[in-house]
């Protein structure tokens, strides 16, 4: 779990991380033109992300209890950034505040938005308006998404005021589209997945490789993403807040995140066998053998899991044709756990 500050993918110095990366790229080109290819870089980074969870997300709404409004929109504040001007130059924006990355299929993106527009207004609040803050100050960004959030709980549209790269200010009207609770964030510069309760976070590094042969597909890609959704669906931080995090409570959550995770893929449109295959692949070459955490199976344990889940599926399939794990998937059991913490939702 973590906190709200390490979340975000523009943290202060995300910028600079990325083109020390890229370092010899960067020794070709000059100063603006390096700001615009490591702004690109993290964009099609979390462009890919917001994708994948806008499928897992809207793909099982109807099986969320708490589903709720949502456009597929991720914004970006000029003034996270470690060089704001400079950022911003390489943005083309005069304001603060700008379009990070739509999600593929999303009413953003199908409204015509794209990453670097500037967004000028959200739901009749001009943002130039806003005061300034100290780099690497979140809030002033989270404050924009929980009022997304609430206009789109409240009247299940928003209206943003847009200047596009031709410097031609729209106005645009989004209507949210039912998706389960949860936002999608990109970690710069780290290998891990963790889900809060409320957000899904996934480091950039996670399924780095030196063989290129050894990258994650978008299918298992997904799969990573998937099982960090069903941690938050489970409702596990709320659970292991209530019983304590014992070393087998926690193998609990995370055998339940990857036999959920197949059922998310699957209303997804995802190949639900991506789940095993990640784990075959990226699991095992993480897998420290021995050496594994007490709260983790291993990693051909957690294939076994998740075949026997898929199979649960096509069974549900099969009987009712839809794979309802609102209604099909069984909770892992516990001594004291009562039959209403069991349930899902």
């Amino acid at each position: 779990m973590i906190g709200r500050q390490a979340g975000r993918l523009i943290a202060g110095f995300a910028i600079m991380v990325v083109m020390a990366l890229a370092a010899p790229a960067r020794a070709a080109e000059d100063a603006s033109q390096a700001y615009v290819t490591a702004l690109a870089r993290l964009q099609l980074a979390d462009a890919r992300l917001q994708s994948i969870g806008w499928r897992l997300a809207t793909g099982n709404a109807r099986f969320c209890a708490d589903a709720r409004p949502e456009v597929g929109l991720l914004l970006q504040d000029m003034l996270n950034y470690s060089a704001p001007d400079a950022t911003r130059a390489a943005a083309g924006i005069r304001g603060d505040f700008a379009v990070q990355a739509v999600a593929e299929g999303s009413p953003a993106a199908l409204a015509g938005l794209a990453a670097n527009d500037e967004i000028v207004a959200i739901a009749g609040q001009d943002l130039a308006s806003l005061p300034p803050q100290k780099p690497g100050d979140h809030r002033r960004l989270f404050a924009l998404q929980e009022r997304i959030d609430a206009v789109l709980a409240e009247a299940g549209q928003i209206q943003l005021r847009v200047r596009g790269r031709d410097g031609v200010t729209r106005e645009v009207q989004l209507s949210g589209r039912p998706a389960c609770p949860s936002h999608f964030e990109l970690l710069i510069g780290k290998t891990s997945a963790q889900a809060d309760g409320n957000r899904v976070v996934i480091g950039d590094h996670l399924d780095k490789t030196r063989r290129p042969s050894d990258a994650l597909g978008d299918e298992e890609y997904a799969a990573l993403v998937a099982h960090e959704l069903a941690h938050n669906l489970l409702h596990h931080r709320e659970w292991l807040d209530q019983v304590g995090r014992g070393w087998a409570r926690v193998k609990r959550t995370e055998r339940e995140a990857d036999r959920l995770a197949v059922w998310l893929l699957t209303n997804a449109g995802f190949d639900p066998e991506a789940g095993p295959r990640m784990m075959a692949s990226w699991g095992r070459r993480t897998d420290p053998g021995f050496l594994s955490l007490p709260t983790h199976d291993g990693w051909s344990e957690r294939v076994a899991t998740m075949q026997q889940e898929i199979g649960r599926i096509h069974a549900a399939l099969k009987e009712r044709g839809v794979a309802d794990w609102s209604r099909d998937f069984i909770r892992e059991p516990d001594s004291k756990t009562s039959d209403a913490q069991r349930k899902i939702g």
